[in-house]
């Protein structure tokens, strides 16, 4: 079934909207897009200026999924799109159009996509479509079982210690799934990747029982591996307030200091679509300063 909807003066049609996406909970189309929707006041400044990478889920989190780049032939024109290069690209194309989702029509256009996860790099596009310097550095904290975000927690306050020495703020979020990351807004004081893989072998020296910064997934089991590759330029991240396609609607949820400080339980920082719907009521955008 089609619905025609008009939002912020954009035409939309939506369908199966009934289509279960989340079947544990039964969560639906619709309460994605609700969730959206309403959660887009916060969202919307975090995508502006970045060029989307969705991951689609056409028949739910437990069916079949695919990571669109390229924005597909029937987006709608008023929805904004760059031309970027992609060197290297695997599907042997020298440019991809990203979608830039900036408007709230625009959003709500990709989740009746089922574009659960929303992903985005560090850097934005200038107002006639080029790429601009990095304005964001990120550090992906993933646990090696049996360790668990709890630990990330603990090499996250360590991070953030090093951080402020070099008078950066860090502002931490969960992933959603299993880890946490930590952001800091990037002066452009030296490559960012290069200054974040200097800041985690260095933890991974200082705390080898606890931290590793190589990928080998032999060196992780019981360790944080801080990513520090997030900062490449040809790679993203999940985006604040994106939906998870997990088990049950998570959301990569940032997060207060405190509660990073206090985690005692995996539990403790595990959040879906309606409770950061009310933390946001709550606290705002706790998001905002990165």
């Amino acid at each position: 079934m089609k619905v025609p909807v008009k939002v912020d003066g954009r035409e939309l049609t939506l369908s199966n909207l009934n289509k279960v996406l989340y079947p544990e909970v039964g969560f639906t189309k619709a309460e994605v897009i609700d969730y959206y929707s309403r959660i887009a006041p916060v969202l919307l400044p975090h995508l502006e200026g970045r060029p989307l990478t969705v991951k689609r889920y056409p028949n739910g989190v437990d069916g079949a999924y695919f990571f669109e780049k390229n924005a597909p032939s029937h987006t709608p024109a008023w929805v904004r799109r760059v031309r970027l290069p992609v060197p290297g690209s695997g599907k042997n194309r020298d440019t991809i159009d990203f979608a830039v989702v900036e408007d709230l029509p625009s959003l709500v256009y990709y989740a009746n996509l089922a574009a659960l996860e929303l992903h985005v790099p560090q850097w934005r596009v200038s107002d006639d479509g080029q790429a601009e310097p990095p304005d964001l550095l990120v550090f992906d904290l993933d646990p090696g079982p049996p360790a668990t975000i709890v630990e990330c927690c603990q090499v996250a306050q360590l991070l953030r210690g090093l951080l402020e020495d070099d008078g950066l703020t860090a502002v931490p979020k969960t992933s959603g799934n299993k880890g946490m990351q930590l952001y800091a807004p990037w002066d452009g004081r030296q490559e960012p990747s290069a200054y974040a893989k200097e800041l985690a072998q260095r933890l991974a020296k200082a705390h080898p029982r606890h931290v590793v910064s190589v990928m080998t997934k032999s060196a992780r089991p019981g360790k944080v591996f801080i990513d520090w590759s997030q900062n490449n330029p040809a790679k993203t991240t999940v985006a604040p307030y994106s939906l998870r396609a997990r088990q049950r609607p998570t959301v990569s949820t940032p997060l207060l200091w405190e509660e990073v400080e206090s985690c005692g339980s995996p539990g403790d920082l595990v959040f879906t679509a309606s409770d950061v719907l009310a933390r946001v009521e709550k606290h705002g955008d706790l998001f905002s300063q990165a």
